[in-house]
């Protein structure tokens, strides 16, 4: 599943254009502590965390994930956009909470 088909099959707003879309999904992440990030993620994955600064990009950066998904449409900042546009990461957000989004992606990525 590429972070295009998962953000329309999930209703997930696209924060950063057509940047990595057609990127592929194989896991998922939940945390918000950005050393378990780097000790733990898998690869290809879609993390999902509420954290909104600029240390994200470069956690997101190090290990190569596949899309950032921000839960409860908390806002971001355009600077924020803007630098993960430019280092090639897409920003999605939705509705549902944290946990609710890990469940439908893992559920998601299980049909698939």
């Amino acid at each position: 599943m590429t972070v295009k088909e998962l953000a329309e099959v999930l209703g997930l707003e696209v924060l950063t254009g057509n940047v990595n879309l057609e990127r592929q999904v194989g896991s998922g992440y939940t945390s918000d502590l950005l050393s378990d990030v780097i000790a733990n993620i898998g690869e290809d994955a879609a993390w999902i965390t509420i954290q909104r600064h600029m240390n994200i990009l470069g956690v997101a950066k190090l290990r190569d994930v596949s899309a950032i998904i921000i839960p409860r449409d908390l806002t971001l900042e355009d600077a924020f956009l803007v630098k993960a546009a430019e280092e090639g990461i897409a920003v999605l957000r939705g509705s549902p909470s944290a946990f609710e989004l890990s469940a439908l992606i893992y559920n998601e990525l299980k049909k698939s």
